[in-house]
């Protein structure tokens, strides 16, 4: 195993799962701030992972293999954990469906595309969906009102448009990975030239 720095950033935010699992089952403002710190702290272990990785070129295989992993734990603990708090008001269920079957669905996709030697590159869309969602997590996670300011409703406002988003860029990349899973059968003029 190699322990270079972006791969202790990584396995930092797996570690940040459990802890912000177990400050969501208490309610109140404080652990709120407190699961929104360590949310935030993930968030800057995953920018920074990337940029010593591109600019040390110290990426590895398993920085690879790891890095969306980590990154799909926390959102997706962070989304179910917001769904199931007995705190109202709280993020749909049917919204949480959504946003994490969409993550299982192109990794699935990636990975099919990848047993056949094809890399299926991140769009944009995908990148502005996870902008949108991380900083609505955020609102979402702090819950409570500051400063005048609600941080779930303006919270929830983001994640409707990376939900969005999420559908949109899902059916994008569906689209791009199908023709690389199922390349279109070569015409009979082509086959018979081959012969």
């Amino acid at each position: 195993m190699t322990f270079t720095a972006p791969n202790v950033l990584t396995f930092l935010r797996i570690a940040c799962v459990p802890l912000l699992v177990y400050l969501l089952t208490f309610p109140g403002p404080l652990p709120s701030a407190i699961a929104a710190g360590v949310f935030f702290l993930a968030t800057i272990t995953d920018f920074l992972d990337g940029y010593i990785a591109r600019s040390y070129g110290s990426g590895t295989n398993l920085g690879k293999f790891l890095d969306p992993l980590a990154d799909k734990l926390v959102v997706t603990a962070a989304l179910i954990m917001l769904a199931a708090m007995s705190r109202m008001p709280r993020v749909p269920a049917w919204m949480v469906v959504v946003l994490v079957s969409r993550e299982i669905l192109v990794t699935g996709l990636r990975a099919v595309a990848a047993s056949r030697g094809r890399i299926i590159a991140a769009e944009e869309l995908g990148k502005y969906k996870m902008a949108l969602q991380s900083i609505a997590l955020h609102g979402l996670l702090i819950h409570y009102t500051y400063f005048h300011v609600d941080f779930f409703a303006a919270g929830m406002f983001l994640l409707w448009m990376a939900t969005v988003l999420t559908v949109w860029s899902g059916l994008d990349y569906f689209y791009r990975a199908w023709s690389v899973i199922m390349p279109r059968p070569r015409s009979s003029v082509a086959r018979r030239a081959a012969i």
